[in-house]
C-alpha cells in the first residue's frame, strides 16, 4: 500500500499533466471565438458604412429630383413670362404694378434674365444667334433680342434667341 503523500503527488501529477492540455483546448477556442467576434464587428461596421452611403446617396437622388422637378416648372413657366414682358412692353403704366411683382418672384427663384440689350457683347454660351448682319468687323454685337434668356440659380435654362452683327 502507498503513502498518502506519494499517492497525493502522484495525483498531482496526473492533474498537472492534464492541465496544459485543458488550457490549450480552452485557448484555442478563446482564439476562435474572438476571431469569430472581430469578423462579425467587421461585418457590422462594414454593413454600417454601406447603410450610411446608401442613406446619404438616396438624399442625394432626392434633391437632384426636386432641382429636376423645379427646373421643368420653371422651364414651363418661361412663355408666361415673355407674354407678361411684352404686356408691360405695350402698357408700361398700367402693369407696372405687375412688373414688380413678376420681378420680386423671379428673384425669388433664383431666375435671373440674360442681358440681351442691343450693344451686348454676343457670348454663344449665353446667347443663341439665330440671324446675322455680315460687317466689316472680327467682333459680334447684339442687335436685337428676340427672345428673352434666362439662368436659373446661375445656370443657362434659355439662351436668348438674338440677331447678331459683325462691328
Amino acid at each position: 500500500m502507498k503513502n498518502k503523500k506519494v499517492i497525493e503527488d502522484e495525483e498531482k501529477k496526473e492533474n498537472t499533466h492534464v492541465e496544459p492540455v485543458e488550457n490549450s483546448v480552452e485557448n484555442s477556442e478563446i482564439d476562435i471565438l474572438k476571431n469569430q467576434v472581430e469578423e462579425l464587428t467587421n461585418d457590422l461596421q462594414r454593413t454600417r458604412a454601406d447603410f450610411e452611403n446608401f442613406r446619404k446617396q438616396t438624399e442625394a437622388q432626392k434633391n437632384q429630383a426636386k432641382q429636376i422637378e423645379k427646373l421643368a416648372t420653371i422651364l414651363r413657366f418661361l412663355p408666361l413670362l415673355d407674354d407678361i414682358d411684352r404686356a408691360v412692353q405695350t402698357y408700361p403704366e398700367q402693369l407696372s404694378p405687375l412688373q414688380k411683382s413678376i420681378d420680386k418672384l423671379k428673384s425669388e427663384l433664383l431666375l435671373e434674365k440674360i442681358d440681351s440689350h442691343e450693344g451686348t457683347d454676343f457670348n454663344p454660351d449665353l446667347h443663341e444667334a439665330v440671324m446675322v448682319e455680315e460687317g466689316d468687323g472680327e467682333k459680334e454685337i447684339i442687335a436685337e433680342t428676340l427672345r428673352p434668356g434666362y439662368l436659373y440659380d446661375g445656370q443657362v435654362v434659355r439662351p436668348a434667341m438674338v440677331k447678331v452683327k459683325r462691328v
